[in-house]
């Protein structure tokens, strides 16, 4: 059964960085398109970056220059570095990925999310 499990949320000063990675899990045959996105309390989930298969991303104007998306093919993972942290970037951050699953899933593709990481930043 594929999973994917983040890391690397916590507690920063506004100004500060963190660095969240996310790492697929089990029976992975493909991975196309991975993501970041975040939610904060009372608001709907949204985007905040992706990466394509190709290395190809996109990122959300609020976050563009401030964050870099990147991944590592080797460890089916990917990383969100996120620098200039601002009070509004707390939320919690979930990872998303498009994912082709191994034979005893019948290479079936889908949609996956991970269980979400907190990213508080203070003022």
């Amino acid at each position: 059964q594929v999973q994917l499990r983040e890391s690397g949320g916590g507690l920063v000063q506004a100004g500060g960085s963190l660095r969240l990675s996310c790492a697929a899990s089990g029976s992975v045959f493909s991975i196309n398109t991975m993501g970041w996105y975040r939610q904060a309390p009372g608001e709907q989930r949204e985007v905040v970056a992706f990466i394509h298969s190709r290395g190809s991303s996109n990122y959300a104007d609020s976050v563009k220059g401030r964050f870099t998306i990147s991944r590592d093919y080797a460890k089916n993972a990917v990383n969100l570095q996120m620098n200039s942290l601002k009070p509004e970037d707390t939320a919690v951050y979930y990872c998303n990925a498009d994912i082709v699953a191994g034979p005893d899933s019948g290479y079936s593709r889908r949609e996956y999310w991970g269980q979400g990481t907190q990213v508080t930043v203070s003022s």
